[in-house]
């Protein structure tokens, strides 16, 4: 703290000195000192403004200079070091909530290894920092430890707790040949694995991108902020005015302009969004755009996808039906089994967990690819499968050989347990509730009715469907949130006013496209999103009208010379610390 808080801490000591050189009749030195704490303080206000209209930016902070620069005018040296320690530790103080509203986005980076080691030649070799590590090179991770990188098991087998990115409470067994996600824990022995994408590209520096991106991107509400300044900055202005015409008295004007310092319009609107963007980290939500927690506030109509949305997401193997009887039971579901288990896809799972019930025999698949929309394919003996949608069918999945079907597992899915009480609360909050999806209209409008006959269904939708359907609403004037599963929604949630999605499946078109991105398949997760979001907009508006409230109901004091400089510094500094504790509440909202 000592060292975060140093300028303040500096600027503050100078301040007592010159206190101290005052009360023992040292004039110049007193004034000396407080000149310096002013410089000193004052400084990186100054160079920010400067900055600024390089720029041909406004800067909340005119009236501050004004005032510093009346206070050297005047003769009135102790308030402009006052002011000047206002702004110097105002600042500070802004720096510090927000690293404190950014802790658990820092846990995030914090839980990846720094570094690797190398296996070479059936041995462990040098340990390396994890940017080093090349495609191609084996890494070493041992039991316990969360794998760096993504890579392929070169390990005859393996087992590995994929919950960090899925959500999903189950172990998942590798044998040689599948696929390994970075961010992800070996829970079972010593494993190898071959580096296939490097840092950079990895699917846990994926999520962390994610959250740089939430902290560098500047949101509509803190221009908003900036736009109320405008105003406040008028009405400053104005009240000083008034001050000097009926008093002829600067020490009134600079009263009123020592309390005007817009200070919690600079510092209270980014520490409660930033505070709302850790508060929702802390429930596995990443928020890409500050942005979407403003949009989110206004929302008033939500668009659902089903499979893995609304429902469980994890659907059970109701029917295996063989078409081809050249293939037995057990060939047909070990080729499946041992393509989709390199997938994060719901009915992969499903698949891979139904193979396993039967006891089908575990062969290895090479050349594995994965196309959203597409399925995805594997080579078996020089033979390629896919494995992919039956058109028509709903929730069914056809293996091919080429063009021909050889065999159709056939789906049950439930609604999650806890979808109907959330969507109640959602229609309590005034939302119009919506699902697109592309199940036949049999099984969507089934899902329908258990929700509320107020919930509109459209089934069998393509991609595109859902587009359009999320392009009328808009153009109805509706204020829309998208909310899928990362299979398939990726032009519906880029065109919604929110794109919110359940990440299953790494590095997904859906995820790139979201704005608000849930790790897991937590159905209250959404609900828990918006009330974030409408009680962080809430906190960093109320931080902006009490600042400015409190602040002009002191300029009105201070403009009858009932608030003299000093005085009306430290109410200042007063009002800054009430709205930024306001605004730190944003990061402990439950």
């Amino acid at each position: 703290l000592a060292k975060t808080f140093k300028l303040p801490i500096i600027v503050l000591v100078i301040i007592v000195f010159s206190v101290f050189f005052s009360l023992v009749r040292q004039n110049f030195l007193a004034n000396a000192a407080a000149i310096l704490a002013t410089l000193l303080g004052g400084y990186p206000l100054v160079d920010e403004t400067i900055r600024g209209l390089l720029k041909k930016q406004f800067a909340l902070d005119y009236i501050a200079i004004l005032a510093i620069v009346l206070s050297l005018l005047t003769g009135e040296y102790l308030v402009g070091a006052i002011i000047a320690f206002m702004i110097a530790s105002g600042r500070t103080l802004e720096e510090y909530g927000v690293s404190q509203a950014k802790a658990s986005l820092t846990n995030l980076i914090d839980r990846i290894p720094s570094s690797a080691i190398l296996w070479e030649e059936g041995k462990s070799g040098a340990t390396v920092k994890i940017s080093d590590v090349k495609i191609g090179q084996s890494i070493f991770i041992r039991r316990g430890e969360v794998i760096p990188l993504d890579g392929v098991l070169i390990s005859e087998n393996g087992l590995t707790d994929e919950s960090s990115l899925t959500g999903e409470p189950y172990e998942i067994e590798k044998i040689e040949g599948d696929a390994m996600r970075s961010g992800t824990i070996n829970i079972g022995d010593t494993i190898v694995v071959k580096v296939t994408k490097e840092e950079k590209d990895s699917t846990y520096n994926k999520i962390i991108a994610l959250v740089r991106n939430a902290q560098d991107e500047k949101a509509p509400l803190v221009r908003l902020a900036d736009k109320y300044s405008t105003v406040f900055t008028i009405v400053s202005l104005l009240i000083a005015t008034f001050a000097y015409l009926i008093s002829h008295d600067m020490s009134r004007v600079l009263s009123v302009l020592v309390i005007a310092t817009p200070c919690p319009l600079i510092l209270a609107t980014p520490i409660a969004l930033l505070g709302g963007v850790n508060a929702a980290a802390k429930k596995r939500i990443i928020v890409k755009r500050l942005a979407s927690l403003e949009v989110l506030f206004r929302v008033n109509t939500i668009i659902f996808d089903k499979t893995g949305t609304i429902t469980l997401g994890k659907p059970r193997v109701e029917k295996f039906e063989i078409l081809v009887k050249k293939y037995s039971e057990k060939q047909l579901l070990a080729i499946a089994e041992s393509i989709e288990r390199n997938s994060l896809h719901p009915l992969a799972k499903s698949i891979v967990l139904f193979a396993k019930e039967e006891k089908a025999p575990i062969i290895h698949a090479e050349n594995i690819t994965e196309s959203i929309g597409n399925g995805i394919s594997g080579v078996i003996d020089k033979k390629k499968y896919t494995l992919s949608k039956i058109p028509q069918e709903g929730m069914a999945i056809g293996i091919y050989e080429k063009d021909v079907v050889l065999a159709v597992f056939h789906f049950d899915d439930e609604i999650k347990n806890d979808a109907i009480d959330i969507i109640q609360k959602l229609k309590k909050m005034g939302m119009a509730l919506h699902i697109f999806t592309g199940d036949k209209k049999e099984a969507a409008q089934k899902v329908g009715k258990k929700l509320g006959d107020d919930v509109i269904v459209k089934a069998e939708c393509t991609p595109e469907d859902k587009k359009e359907g999320i392009e009328l609403l808009k153009k109805e004037g509706k204020v829309t949130a998208m909310v899928g599963d990362g299979i398939n929604d990726a032009p519906a949630l880029a065109l919604a006013d929110v794109g919110m999605v359940f990440s299953n499946e790494d590095q997904t078109a859906a995820s790139e496209a979201a704005d608000i991105v849930f790790l897991g398949g937590d159905f209250s997760q959404v609900n828990k999103m918006i009330v974030i979001a409408k009680s962080t907009t809430f906190i960093a508006l109320t931080s902006i009208f009490v600042g400015i409230g409190l602040s002009i109901g002191g300029m009105a004091f201070a403009s009858f010379g009932l608030i003299p400089p000093v005085a009306g510094a430290v109410l200042q500094e007063a009002i800054d610390v009430v709205a930024i504790l306001n605004a730190l509440r944003a990061s402990r909202i439950s």
